[in-house]
């Protein structure tokens, strides 16, 4: 029967859907027909196809070929089938084995000389193949980012030629190896930062959590200097969130060399768009919060963002996923990230400053900073004034610790948050707030009397505790005591002020 089948799969989000290609050799007037939903990169794999076959010293067949990808309702995109049509086309043709098609799945584009080409997505294919139990053959430039699959055999592949010597069994392809980091990332060092005693604290109480962050002070203070070292102190990413960082880079870049090892930190310019930061387009893909996911998305001079813009945060914050929906795709991507944030106090900048006056309105200031919404500040744990430095703080040595010293105590609050719940203190919900944070009687009244000074909302409630669990880690401590709820409650000045 001049039927063959082979298994592939699609891109969908950071989902990697199967499709079973399949391929029929009849008699008529020789053609190559695709169907399945194909768009037309897809379509014009036909081509590639035929030349990669040919130039590979094998058979094309001059018959009618019909190709079809299903589910038929599942959008087909890019090059990536390519090489699993052409061994389809062989297998049904007799030129290659078809039982040695059944426990492999195959991705790859083709180049007319029949080499291999990478594709974007190879890392999600890779762990669904392993899932269901099937070898993968790709493209050696894809081969050491698949690898990172630790339950999936992959094969790297250079041309056609060698795939098919491989499943005849005459020459067999390498076992691909997992990519490695190119080099130790460098980080800038906590130490260069004078001063600012309390926003030190605060980044760090921040980096043991998870916690989402605003420092707000005049300009020139070191708010973009401080957010900046974060990334150096921040705890190393787990096995399982460093293949979740992956496959969204996998899906979002071309092959080259990605941050698989450390956790993103991710700065959009003021002027970016909405959907610049969510993510989108008519075939959907990855923006920077899902670029951050596991990791930092900074925001300097976050009033200067489109209210709009800024708006579209507050899902993904709550969460930690952002859904896309298109006329033509609909795509779920990871979006937990932790946000970092820097603005001036008013338009001019120097509301409170000791060195310059400030020339703004009420009126001004109120605009300003109604640009950014109750809902939103809400989702932000820790709001830490940055003040000017003292006459001959600037010029003085620098007496603070570096970011070595300061990352081994995050690791040790992190590991202890991790040990206890599974997962940092970020990501707690409220059943296990409420069995993670036992308050006294003492205790629970201070927390009332600030809720009702403060106006807290039931949200901000559960943040001050999130962040007090934070601090009693860090203090190594079993229970929460008043001086951590005091301390988090420090840390909420934006509500004080009626921002």
């Amino acid at each position: 029967m001049s039927l063959a089948i082979v298994h592939s799969r699609a891109k969908q989000g950071i989902a990697a859907p199967l499709v079973t290609v399949e391929v029929h050799l009849s008699n008529g007037l020789p053609a190559l027909n695709i169907v399945g939903l194909p768009e037309t990169a897809v379509k014009e794999s036909k081509d590639r196809v035929r030349s990669a076959i040919l130039n590979s010293h094998l058979e094309f067949p001059a018959r009618r070929i019909t190709v079809n990808l299903a589910p038929a309702d599942l959008p087909k995109e890019g090059g990536r089938f390519d090489l699993p049509i052409a061994l389809g086309i062989l297998a049904a043709s007799e030129q290659i084995p078809k039982e040695a098609l059944s426990g492999c799945e195959f991705l790859g584009e083709l180049a007319l000389s029949g080499e291999l080409r990478p594709i974007t997505a190879a890392l999600p294919a890779a762990l669904a193949a392993g899932d269901d139990q099937r070898q993968l053959i790709i493209s050696s430039d894809n081969a050491g980012e698949a690898a990172l699959s630790t339950h999936t055999q992959v094969y790297a592949a250079d041309n056609l030629l060698k795939v098919c010597a491989h499943l005849h069994g005459r020459e067999a392809l390498p076992e691909a190896e997992p990519v490695q980091p190119a080099s130790t990332p460098t980080f800038l060092d906590m130490r260069d930062v004078k001063g600012q005693a309390q926003a030190k604290r605060a980044l760090e109480v921040a980096a043991s959590g998870g916690h989402n962050l605003l420092m707000y002070g005049p300009p020139g203070t070191g708010k973009t200097m401080l957010a900046s070292r974060l990334p150096g102190i921040l705890p190393p990413l787990s096995d399982r969130d460093m293949l979740s960082v992956a496959a969204v880079y996998s899906v979002a870049t071309s092959c080259g060399e990605r941050p698989w090892h450390q956790r993103p930190f991710r700065a959009p310019h003021h002027t970016a768009s909405a959907i610049a930061l969510v993510g989108g387009g008519s075939n959907p893909k990855p923006g920077e919060i899902s670029l951050a996911h596991g990791g930092v998305l900074f925001l300097d001079e976050l009033p200067e963002f489109q209210r709009q813009v800024l708006e579209v945060l507050r899902e993904p914050l709550e969460s930690g996923e952002v859904r896309i929906s298109r006329a033509k795709a609909q795509a779920v991507y990871p979006a937990a990230f932790q946000l970092v944030a820097a603005m001036n106090p008013c338009p001019c900048g120097y509301q409170g400053s000791t060195q310059e006056a400030c020339r703004c309105s009420p009126d001004q200031i109120r605009r300003y900073r109604d640009r950014i919404s109750g809902p939103l500040l809400d989702r932000i744990d820790m709001h830490v004034p940055v003040r000017q430095l003292r006459r001959g703080e600037l010029q003085g040595q620098p007496d603070g610790e570096d970011s070595a010293t300061v990352r081994a105590r995050v690791i040790d609050a992190h590991a202890r948050q991790v040990d206890r719940q599974g997962k940092p203190n970020h990501q707690l919900s409220v059943p296990e707030l409420e069995r993670v944070c036992s308050l006294s009687p003492s205790d629970r009244q201070l927390l009332e009397n600030a809720i009702e000074k403060l106006g807290l909302s039931n949200r901000a409630y559960h943040r001050v505790l999130k962040v007090a669990r934070t601090l009693a880690d860090m203090a190594a401590a079993a229970a929460l005591k008043t001086e951590h709820i005091s301390e988090a409650l420090s840390y909420r000045t934006l509500d004080r002020q009626g921002l």
